[in-house]
């Protein structure tokens, strides 16, 4: 029987948390965090059956290899407690076969991640222990058709309901944040 396991976080720097060590865990590789100035070495992690990244069609391809992805985020992040990356983990059905769940994970991200413009690498564990699962990491920026990183917000003036621009108590035009990406 399928045992059910989703769970959602986001890799931070406010916690003292590394995309790079974070992509270089769950790849079971070796990468160099240029941000940090470090290499996160799991070269001898086990259970690592496969890994993909999967970029939208405007995406620069170099984006394909996973260090310099996940160094050009680390790059587009000015803020020293910025959110980098969403991380997901989630249970696979062990009555499907290492090809199947495979299947089933590459239509997920490409159909809820790389159709809506978000860049995602996948990584499948399976250690043969009965528990086989797919962690996930996730752009948090879109991309513009030129492959540039762009806002997660912006200002905008608010509006009255004719559509008229709206002043503050000082005088000013009120502003209002709007999330670029969902």
């Amino acid at each position: 029987m399928a045992l059910y396991h989703f769970s959602v976080s986001q890799i931070k720097r406010s916690a003292g948390q590394s995309i790079l060590a974070a992509a270089a865990y769950r790849a079971g590789e070796r990468l160099y965090s240029e941000y940090y100035d470090e290499i996160s070495d799991y070269t001898r992690k086990g259970g690592v059956m496969h890994t993909e990244i999967l970029l939208p069609p405007h995406t620069p391809r170099e984006y394909g290899d996973r260090q310099t992805l996940w160094n050009a985020v680390d790059a587009a992040e000015t803020s020293v407690n910025a959110q980098t990356a969403r991380s997901m983990l989630f249970a696979l059905p062990r009555e499907l076969t290492d090809e199947q769940n495979l299947a089933l994970v590459r239509d997920f991200c490409q159909k809820e991640f790389v159709d809506k413009g978000m860049v995602c690498n996948f990584f499948y564990h399976d250690k043969g222990d009965g528990n086989p699962h797919v962690h996930i990491m996730l752009t948090l920026r879109a991309m513009d058709e030129n492959g540039k990183w762009l806002p997660k917000s912006k200002n905008v003036y608010a509006l009255d309901e004719n559509g008229n621009r709206i002043r503050a108590p000082n005088g000013s035009w009120k502003r209002v944040k709007v999330n670029t990406v969902d």
